[in-house]
């Protein structure tokens, strides 16, 4: 399923090719930088496989790594390319890949990333592209490296995860945070970069999490009702 190892031969008919989009951002004092990015790759290859993967012609297309981060631009280790370059680089990809592929779906895994995704979609709509935008989506999620993505990458890489540098944030709601975030961006609201408190994460909950996304990414996407 993983385009990146087809050839172009394996590749005649494909149906739909399932793009994760990622970030590379500070994630706290005890996540990876990459953390979006593993979690959009997971769900995207564990959506395919639910779709019937190579033999229904759907493929997993390597992650966008660099996503629009500049919110969190203030700690080292952020690689941002921002909002307009991604929205452009979405663009020209999807119109590539829909010369030989009938669908293209873009799972993201980043909230700073949604301005770009829209402007794309609406515009490779509007020139008769079939492709669509999807987020790593669950209930009760809390905002950024807290429990929610402690725990999924407790489940999906537990070695990346430094559990002994875990520290609570700001654990405020989006709407009391939300002006002093859009102008001074995570640091101005949480100093260790992290909004929530990862301390009660766990594996089992992670494991939960994914299945939670991969049930919904897999039912919209077979269902088209995006």
């Amino acid at each position: 399923m993983r385009l990146a190892q087809a050839t172009s031969a394996d590749t005649v008919g494909a149906s739909l090719v399932l793009v994760p989009v990622g970030s590379i951002e500070q994630h706290g004092p005890h996540l990876p930088l990459e953390t979006d990015t593993i979690i959009a790759t997971a769900v995207v290859t564990a959506t395919a496989e639910r779709l019937g993967g190579r033999e229904a012609g759907v493929w997993v297309s390597p992650a966008l790594t660099f996503g629009s981060s500049g919110e969190h631009q203030s700690f080292p280790g952020t690689c941002s390319i921002g909002t307009e370059a991604l929205r452009f680089m979405v663009v020209e990809l999807v119109r590539s890949v829909r010369t030989w592929a009938d669908r293209v779906v873009l799972v993201n895994g980043h909230g700073g990333n949604l301005t770009a995704l829209r402007a794309a979609v609406e515009q490779l709509v509007a020139e008769g592209h079939d492709v669509a935008w999807l987020a790593c989506a669950t209930e009760d999620a809390d905002l950024h490296a807290g429990r929610t993505e402690t725990s999924l990458l407790l489940h999906l890489c537990p070695e990346q995860v430094r559990f002994d540098r875990a520290v609570v944030g700001d654990c405020r709601p989006l709407t009391e945070i939300f002006r002093a975030l859009t102008s001074g961006g995570v640091a101005a609201v949480s100093p260790n970069g992290v909004l929530g408190d990862p301390t009660g994460a766990s594996a089992a909950e992670g494991a939960a999490v994914l299945a939670s996304m991969v049930d919904e990414v897999a039912r919209r996407v077979a269902m088209a009702a995006l």
